[in-house]
């Protein structure tokens, strides 16, 4: 009854002249008696969780796609995304936002408006779609943690509150589902990892050489409801799950990585020499005799950037920064550069790197390796005693790298005391110097931007160490000394002074921008340190947020603030208007340091290069993208930056889940110190000290008869024995289970 019942409001909607119905109508309409007046009820409220119909105003249905909900009478297209992998409700980004009623265009992130989009409205939607949606008035939360600032909050933006429903999916993002494949007789099937996904993805084609439990890759062909199953055919089997890089594998297709060139790319790629051609040299500065060397990580193959620094008489400095000149040989709209920009960027992942560029490119030609010619398009730039800029000009130009450094070897020859620079081997003596010269500029840099309100939101890191198939076997701290503050300040300087060319020559451009701060979200992020005892002031005066920064530095719980800071924030992007940087306090700022695994710099080379009056490059005058088309890279770009951010910290958790895994298998009560940070009713999440990797210590595994949770003073408190736990509170805990699927871990309590 129901079925038909569905079909036949579906005819009523349909043939009701384009004028919407309420229920009272439709049951009219449909002749239904009062007993079947609840299976009406579930029968519109079926469909509209399909997507089929939809709620107008004044309680009407109609037709999907009928009635409109726009400013603009139609409905909204744009970008729905979740969360995480694990949380059913999602955030819509509008193409246009100002289709949005003003009311609904104040909630903002990453300079876009968003609108939340509830778990039951979402239809068969998933990560990075693109759908169209209608809006739906929708009240305010009756409870809220900060329920002072959220009456302030609807005092100033008034009680009306939209939320986004999902009425149709116009592209899918990535049709590739990864799971692990089963088989029960004639039945075979996959479960897919994601578990916002139906538990049961049935398959309609299976590789020969698929097993059952392997992890396997399938496309999705057709699902049309959150009721039935989605159809997929099997495309990749990747392998068992421990086989030795499976679990990188499933997250490259998870998050639709590419992982090979199209022929068309490698062609290309093949035709560039592998030697600098001596025609390029005649309108190139020669820097060959010059003391220009690369410091880069100890394990990296492609080496963007290069820098000398050489003494002024006046007491100042001249700083060249030399980048590698992809954009010589990467031509507009050629193959190489058309799939470059669909990439966006590298990812680095724990086993493998996906480059932008082809190896032929990203570790031959265009790589500044030492003792060997390279082309490059420099900044040169002069700077006072006081660190203060002079005039800088831009160069395409040609080295002999002298030295590639690790920053490891660097820093090891900055430390050497200048009274003991001539007891070095004679080829290092000068290299050493130079490096003093560096760092004495460097140095007063840093001390300069600080002084000029850059927030210091360096972290702390750790790489996971893999043996020849891919395993974990130990974890190495990422010690950010001098030697990496003397490149990033350098390169600063350089993204700094190109940002400004390209905007006061008025050419449309690229630059990397990152919004002030939300106040209000400033004031949950100052109330989440006080919790862990800080004295806070106004935030949104930055030298009180520079003040805190200071304070925590060093301390445990340094990196759980300063991540609450990064989510306090909005998130740094590509936009072709130079609206300036909020974290480093710069006013102009791009990217241009690093064209060999970043897109946006490949274009601002070009930009600069025609922008540039005393270029000399034969290519200056190629045309470069308008206004219009730059704001689609921009976004495209700022896209695939975050995809591959996620996809690399995703990669990285699993193998520091694995490696805990392998500790605790050699020792089962491995107890690990840990700060606790956040606490939840359903208990407290603590993040272990040196892996910086959370897990969750629930409520009910705690050593006390009952526990239960304060939210006013944010803690849970145990009786018998008598227990509290805290943010910023030092604790042991033991590893209870590791879900490497949900990539979740429980933490249980072994000492505080």
């Amino acid at each position: 009854m129901k079925g038909g019942l569905k079909d036949r409001v579906l005819e009523a909607l349909q043939g009701a002249g384009g004028r919407p119905l309420n229920k009272s109508e439709l049951a009219r309409v449909l002749e239904v008696s009062p007993k079947e007046r609840g299976q009406l009820r579930s029968a519109i409220a079926q469909l509209e969780r399909e997507g089929r119909i939809e709620l107008g105003r004044k309680g009407r249905y109609g037709p999907a796609g009928k009635a409109a909900q726009g400013t603009d009478g139609n409905y909204i297209e744009g970008t729905i995304h979740f969360p995480s992998n694990f949380r059913k409700h999602g955030f819509f980004t509008p193409v246009d936002p100002e289709q949005l009623p003003k009311a609904a265009r104040r909630d903002e992130e990453e300079g876009r408006e968003r609108l939340f989009v509830p778990a039951m409205r979402t239809m068969t939607a998933m990560h990075g779609d693109r759908v169209a949606v209608r809006l739906q008035k929708s009240s305010p939360p009756k409870w809220h943690r900060h329920v002072k600032r959220k009456r302030e909050q609807m005092k100033r933006f008034g009680e009306e509150r939209y939320e986004a429903h999902v009425v149709k999916i116009l592209e899918r993002r990535n049709a590739n589902l990864v799971g692990t494949y089963h088989q029960r007789g004639r039945f075979r099937y996959m479960k897919p990892d994601n578990p916002n996904l139906p538990p049961t993805v049935d398959l309609t084609h299976v590789l020969p050489g698929a097993t059952d439990g392997d992890k396997v890759v399938a496309e999705l062909e057709a699902w049309d409801s959150v009721h039935v199953h989605p159809r997929a055919r099997m495309t990749e089997v990747l392998g068992a799950p421990d086989a030795p890089g499976v679990d990188v594998l499933t997250v490259i297709h998870r998050y639709g990585l590419p992982t090979e060139f199209p022929d068309a790319v490698l062609r290309e790629a093949q035709e560039i020499p592998d030697l600098v051609d001596g025609e390029d040299l005649s309108y190139r500065e020669d820097w060959r005799d010059r003391d220009v060397f690369t410091i880069d990580p100890a394990d990296a193959r492609d080496f963007d950037d290069a820098i000398c620094v050489t003494p002024l008489e006046n007491g100042g400095w001249e700083l060249a920064v030399h980048i590698a000149d992809v954009s010589h040989y990467v031509k507009p709209d050629s193959a190489l550069d058309r799939e470059a920009r669909k990439r966006g960027n590298s990812v680095y992942l724990p086993d493998r790197v996906l480059p932008m560029l082809p190896e032929k490119l990203s570790n031959g030609i265009c790589s500044l390796k030492p003792a060997v010619d390279r082309l490059t398009h420099a900044v040169v730039m002069s700077f006072d005693g006081k660190g203060a800029p002079g005039g800088a000009r831009f160069v395409s130009a040609v080295i002999h790298s002298k030295r590639r450094f690790s920053y490891e070897e660097a820093y090891k020859f900055m430390k050497v005391p200048p009274g003991k620079v001539d007891e070095l081997p004679e080829e290092d003596r000068s290299i050493t110097r130079h490096l003093h010269r560096a760092w004495e500029l460097g140095s007063v840099l840093r001390k300069r931007r600080f002084a000029h309100g850059s927030l210091d939101l360096d972290f702390a890191e750790v790489r996971v160490v893999l043996d020849e198939n891919g395993r974990p076997t130990g974890i190495e701290h990422v010690e950010y000394d001098e030697s990496h503050q003397l490149i990033e300040e350098f390169m600063l300087a350089a993204n700094e002074a190109v940002a400004r060319h390209t905007k006061n020559h008025q050419q449309p451009s690229v630059y990397r921008v990152h919004d002030d701060a939300d106040p209000d979200k400033l004031m949950e992020f100052a109330d989440q340190a006080r919790g862990y005892g800080y004295q806070v002031g106004d935030l949104t005066n930055r030298k009180e947020l520079q003040k805190l920064l200071q304070a925590i530095k060093g301390k445990t719980e340094e990196h759980a603030l300063k991540l609450g800071l990064l989510k306090s924030l909005k998130r740094a992007a590509y936009s072709p208007d130079p609206m300036g940087h909020y974290g480093l306090a710069k006013v102009n700022y791009t990217h241009f340091t690093s064209p060999i695994r970043r897109y946006a710099d490949l274009l601002v080379h070009r930009v600069l290069r025609r922008s540039n009056p005393a270029e000399r490059h034969p290519a200056k005058d190629v045309a470069t993208p308008s206004q219009a088309r730059l704001s689609e890279i921009a976004d495209h770009i700022s896209r695939t930056e975050r995809v591959a951010a996620d996809a690399e910290m995703e990669a990285k958790d699993m193998k520091i889940m694995e490696y805990l895994m392998g500790l605790c298998r050699e020792k089962a009560d491995r107890t690990f110190d840990a700060v606790i940070v956040d606490v939840r009713p359903i208990g407290a999440f603590a993040e272990l000290t040196g892996l910086l990797i959370k897990g969750l210590i629930k409520k009910d595994s705690l050593p006390c008869d009952h526990a239960y949770f304060n939210g006013a003073t944010q803690t849970l408190i145990g009786q018998r024995p008598d227990l509290k736990l805290y943010a910023g509170q030092k604790v042991k805990v033991g590893i209870a289970r590791v879900d490497l699927e949900r990539r979740l871990i429980d933490f249980e309590l072994v000492e505080r």
